[in-house]
């Protein structure tokens, strides 16, 4: 008897995408350049505004493009520690002299 095979669709399992960034924060730069643009009412700030949000889209594209999912890849990556002493085993206490020996 012959395994079954069930294809995946892509239209089931794409990526939250919007003007082709990452759908989050684009909305977020939209949002902060809106509100750039309606509290300063000035003509500098309006153009500076849409500047800032034509520049952010096109960041996101490119960053969209390279992968998807490369925010959620960059937060993580912020949550890792700066520095892992070097240990024998996972149960040892590395003292002051160690510590600084690596540093």
């Amino acid at each position: 008897m012959a395994i079954r095979t069930i294809p995946v669709r892509r239209a089931g399992n794409r990526d939250n995408l919007v003007l082709g960034g990452d759908r989050e924060m684009v909305m977020f730069a939209g949002l902060l350049a809106g509100t750039l643009i309606f509290s300063a009412h000035d003509m500098k700030a309006a153009i500076f505004g849409a500047a800032v949000w034509i520049g952010a889209v096109q960041l996101f594209r490119v960053m969209a493009k390279a992968d998807p999912k490369m925010r959620f890849v960059y937060l993580r990556q912020r949550r890792y520690r700066q520095y892992y002493a070097p240990r024998s085993t996972p149960f040892r206490t590395n003292g002051p002299a160690e510590e600084a020996q690596y540093r």
